[in-house]
């Protein structure tokens, strides 16, 4: 079987890449007992000053043999020799401007790596991203001492409760990460680029949803997009005043289609500022990543008419538009055109939404 490849950036920049860890010293793991510090991989890309050797691997081996667990028909170790386009540790392209930051926060269940498509499609066009692994939350997150934390959470039922743990926890983690990267003595050497007054947040699925409980709990973060991931009500009755965007697939996220949709039209009113709320005609839950267009290459159709590969172009490119939008102020099109240039993309209005009612 052929090595599966990712979709090539489409910015001008080459791409650079690191790891690093992190420790919150300042409260315990939410989910493993007597693990008194709250210990997070990341993830960041960023846009290089020029290719600089080989380029990253997509997981660890060790990583790989646990995502792919229970697959017997793949080999364990197949998501390690997955090639990236980035480099890793490449240095930072020069230049006097700072740079966006979005923070990313992938699936329940998924690794960081899930993003990585929108992490370097975002970072070749003059972006900083920077994706979470959530300790305990994915399948494995490998530490730079060789140390392999596992998921932890198998026997927990999941309750309303249990949810919003999980939505809340990953927003103090992303809080974290942001105090690390514009605080006085940043893990990355980049990080004196960053513009702090220009940062945005998606997620995908359960990391989607934590964008807004992140959003609501800091307001460093200008802008947010969920992906596909149903809400719990943490908005305030005074609003969200910053833009955000809501991106589904049609039959699960389309206004009326049941429970998860529910969640964002209970959401819709109290999200104030710019906002918009699309579905992709023919995807599934994970076309929205890189396991979508993974899974066709390998052989592991997901049911989806709308090809990975498909999906992954229409999510950076909705993606960016938005963030070009908000934290660059880009003549962009406007983004209304935008998605109307793609067909399987829906633009939703709610029943008994004004005609004029958040349209901005």
């Amino acid at each position: 079987m052929a090595i599966p490849t990712l979709p090539t950036p489409t910015g001008a920049h080459p791409v650079g890449t690191t790891s690093i860890h992190l420790a919150d010293v300042s409260r315990p793991d939410p989910w493993v007992a007597n693990v008194p510090t709250r210990e997070l991989m990341i993830s960041v890309w960023y846009p290089a000053a020029r290719p600089s050797g080989p380029r990253a691997p997509y997981l660890t081996r060790a990583e790989s043999e646990r995502v792919l667990a229970g697959q017997e028909a793949i080999a364990p170790d197949t998501l390690s020799s997955v090639r990236t386009h980035a480099f890793p540790d490449a240095p930072l392209a020069p230049g006097p401007g700072r740079l966006p930051l979005i923070v990313l926060s992938p699936g329940f269940t998924r690794p960081r790596a899930s993003l990585t498509s929108i992490a370097e499609d975002l970072a070749s066009h003059g972006y900083v991203a920077v994706a979470i692994d959530h300790t305990h939350e994915t399948a494995a997150t490998a530490f730079p001492d060789g140390r392999v934390a596992a998921f932890a959470l198998g026997g927990s039922p999941r309750t309303p409760a249990f949810w919003r743990k999980v939505k809340t926890g990953r927003a103090r983690d992303a809080s974290f990460v942001l105090d690390q990267l514009l605080g006085g003595d940043p893990p990355w050497a980049g990080a004196a680029r960053l513009a702090p007054d220009r940062i945005g947040m998606a997620g995908h699925s359960a990391g989607g949803a934590a964008t807004i409980a992140a959003m609501v709990a800091d307001e460093r973060i200008r802008a947010g997009a969920d992906v596909d991931g149903s809400t719990d009500p943490l908005i305030p009755d005074t609003g969200l005043d910053r833009p955000f965007l809501f991106l589904g697939r049609e039959g699960q996220y389309s206004p009326g289609d049941g429970p998860a949709a529910d969640t964002w039209a209970r959401d819709w009113p109290l999200l104030t500022g710019w906002k918009r709320w699309l579905v992709v005609a023919g995807a599934k839950h994970p076309s929205f990543t890189d396991l979508g267009l993974l899974a066709d290459q390998l052989g592991m159709p997901l049911g989806a008419t709308t090809s990975g590969s498909r999906t992954m172009t229409i999510t950076r490119t909705c993606l960016r538009a938005f963030f070009d939008r908000h934290l660059r102020d880009a003549g962009h099109p406007s983004f209304d055109h935008l998605t109307a240039e793609h067909p399987e993309v829906r633009t939703c209005r709610p029943p008994g939404l004004p005609a004029d009612s958040g349209w901005r």
